[in-house]
């Protein structure tokens, strides 16, 4: 049976972590997809780093199918749209601590398992 990735359940637990620790929630957001809408002046690297602390957005949604807000970069506002499959990390600022995901896809689609080595014989030698 087929199930949806565990990427935005697990990117909302973290979000909530940080805030209840009183830090400030930032992601990592890969910019590759078209579905990516974030201020492309900020991007390197094909990477942004956004401030996602309820003082610094508005309409903050972390759902699962898109994570989206609107802010203002450099004193202009925007809306920011993000496939959770974007998001290679969500961390606190102050510390560093958060889960990084990579930027291998988490569609939720079974992959087949890799077979296991065949077992050696143990290489073992009587010492007299």
């Amino acid at each position: 049976m087929n199930m949806t990735s565990s990427r935005p359940y697990l990117i909302r637990a973290i979000y909530e972590w940080i805030i209840d620790n009183g830090m400030t929630p930032h992601i990592l957001v890969s910019t590759q997809s078209s579905a990516v809408s974030v201020p492309v002046q900020f991007v390197e690297n094909g990477k942004i780093i956004l401030n996602v602390a309820p003082h610094a957005v508005q309409a903050l949604v972390l759902g699962n199918d898109i994570i989206c807000f609107s802010a203002r970069f450099g004193g202009k506002p925007m809306n920011v749209a993000v496939p959770p499959g974007s998001v290679l990390a969500i961390y606190a600022k102050e510390n560093g601590k958060g889960m990084v995901f990579g930027e291998d896809d988490d569609s939720g689609q079974p992959t087949e398992p890799t077979p296991p080595e065949k077992p050696r014989r143990p290489a073992l030698k009587v010492v007299k």
